[in-house]
């Protein structure tokens, strides 16, 4: 449990709510002591409603609960960050965020989304599923299979088609994903090594 300041805003302290996986900001909101303990008890974010007096769990009526991944305070202990996976839109309006945004796993941060389901996978081996065959071939095969969409990769982009050398590029890096699972590594450690290459430049 945080030692948070609860005394400095009358009682209530906000609480930003962000999704894991997209790093958008899905809606901020308050808690109260007690709101925040049922939120670490339940994993589940609880508010404090300063119109209703009384906690509320977010979801509790729409069912779109917000499922708790990390809590975090800030340097003084009197603001929450709050990352969560929601499991449905999360403003009363029906839009993914109470700011307007659209919320989906795209562009560059849909990578990490996809390792953490290939990091599930692994765990959970569930059958019918090529990703557990991956997993259960071992780790030669699945550098092999790198080395081969490596392969058809360079071939297809030798020619015009746009389509056919995005799908290889995509295959080349989901099977990499698997590689770096294999090996119990992240693309995040990757990552932070081309950062500290780029600030050696």
């Amino acid at each position: 449990m945080m030692d948070l300041d609860f005394n400095k805003g009358g009682g209530l302290i906000p609480a930003v709510i962000q999704d894991a996986v997209t790093g958008k900001v899905l809606m901020v909101g308050f808690m109260n002591e007690e709101a925040y303990n049922r939120t670490e008890e339940s994993r589940l974010v609880t508010f404090y409603s300063r119109t209703r007096n009384r906690l509320w769990t977010k979801g509790e009526e729409s069912g779109n609960y917000l499922d708790v991944a990390e809590i975090f305070s800030d340097c003084d202990n009197d603001t929450l960050l709050v990352k969560a996976h929601p499991r449905g839109p999360v403003c009363h309006t029906g839009l993914d965020t109470c700011f307007g945004e659209e919320n989906k796993p795209g562009g560059i941060g849909f990578i990490n989304y996809l390792q953490d389901l290939i990091i599930r996978r692994k765990t959970e081996m569930p059958e019918n599923s090529y990703t557990t065959q991956l997993f259960r071939s071992g780790i030669n095969k699945i550098a092999q299979k790198v080395g081969e969409e490596a392969v058809e990769l360079v071939i297809e982009s030798k020619d015009e088609d746009d389509r056919l050398f995005l799908n290889e590029a995509a295959d080349l890096v989901y099977h990499f994903l698997v590689l770096l699972t294999a090996r119990n590594r992240h693309m995040n450690d990757v990552a932070e090594i081309l950062y500290e290459r780029h600030k050696t430049n």
